[in-house]
């Protein structure tokens, strides 16, 4: 953006705004709607936010094909929504920060367990290798993980086109469906209770 504010190529400039702004209201919805949940006491409180990922998956995967060589920016701020609930979510649950939209990020993490791990192994330290090894692992397996859900993606788009994202989308509404269940039950209970 800043290159293109530069070289006064508004319209980039504002489509940039658009995806950055798209990213920022996912992340923010993740955290109203888990805060939302958690003052209620519910079960759901991540299981919202991976609905509304696994609809608008839905959304990209039935409507992406119209987009396609042109109105992408429609289709980018859908996905950078949706690239916000998922990271959001992924903080949430990991209790740590966690991009998992941000592979840069991720193997810098990377490089720098392992320099510590590699310190502490130098040094005898054999306490804090142990922790650095638990983070290196996790790391590593989601590096590893994105790659492989790249080749997939890649793979499965070039197969089926846009709509290799619905059985995604199934997935996740698979996972989010029984805390939303569960608290629908005792939302219904506690209705008939006298």
């Amino acid at each position: 953006m800043a290159d293109n504010l530069a070289l006064g190529r508004l319209p980039l400039v504002i489509a940039g705004l658009a995806a950055l702004s798209s990213f920022f209201a996912g992340a923010a919805s993740t955290a109203f709607l888990a805060r939302w949940a958690r003052r209620r006491h519910l079960e759901s409180q991540l299981a919202m936010p991976l609905l509304a990922e696994a609809l608008l998956l839905t959304i990209f995967g039935v409507t992406g094909h119209v987009f396609e060589g042109h109105g992408a920016l429609g289709t980018v701020t859908l996905l950078c929504f949706t690239m916000g609930l998922q990271n959001a979510i992924v903080t949430n649950v990991a209790g740590t920060v966690v991009r998992t939209t941000h592979l840069t990020g991720m193997v810098t993490d990377l490089g720098i367990k392992l320099g510590r791990m590699l310190y502490s192994f130098a040094s005898h330290e054999s306490a804090a290798n142990s922790v650095q090894m638990v983070k290196l692992r996790l790391l590593s397996s989601l590096v590893t993980l994105f790659f492989l859900g790249g080749v997939t993606g890649a793979v499965g788009y070039k197969q089926v086109g846009f709509l290799f994202t619905l059985p995604l989308a199934g997935v996740l509404v698979t996972i989010a469906a029984v805390p939303v269940c569960d608290d629908f039950r005792k939302h219904c209970l506690s209705q008939r209770l006298p």
